[in-house]
């Protein structure tokens, strides 16, 4: 007969130990890129006719998302909850309290530098929320369309 053993959690420091398995799930789904989010929004961009953008540009400063090298504009496309959108006003988790804190605060901060240093190249950089590209989709891309143009 075989016993089952309890799930060990390896890591690396970067996330608390999750209290189940589920929550383990689901925090190791969240992807760094083509997010569902970024992906309506080009698909958006790409409908409305705005081709020529590179993804995940490494040649500037904080990678943006999507970027114009002959424009020199950025766009970031963020999540809600991990860059704490001023919008949704997310609560923080309610177990390891600190820890998020401080996983958020850095996320913010990191996200000023971003902005900041491609400012610094005389880039155009647009932050978009994850709840904008929800609601306002088609306007988000009119916007763009006018700016590029």
């Amino acid at each position: 007969m075989k016993t089952i053993q309890p799930k060990v959690y390896l890591r690396d420091g970067r996330a608390p130990i999750p209290k189940s398995e589920a929550i383990s799930k689901v925090m190791s789904a969240n992807k760094g890129k083509d997010t569902t989010p970024e992906m309506i929004f080009r698909k958006a961009l790409w409908k409305a006719g705005i081709k020529g953008y590179r993804l995940n540009w490494k040649k500037v400063p904080g990678r943006p998302d999507i970027a114009f090298p002959g424009k020199r504009t950025a766009i970031f496309i963020n999540g809600c909850f991990w860059h704490r959108c001023p919008y949704c006003n997310y609560k923080l988790p309610k177990t390891n309290t600190s820890f998020w804190e401080n996983k958020f605060s850095k996320n913010i901060d990191r996200d000023k530098r971003k902005i900041e240093d491609l400012k610094k190249l005389d880039w155009q950089v647009f932050v978009i929320w994850e709840c904008e590209v929800k609601s306002s989709l088609q306007t988000i891309v009119d916007k763009f369309k006018t700016i590029l143009s």
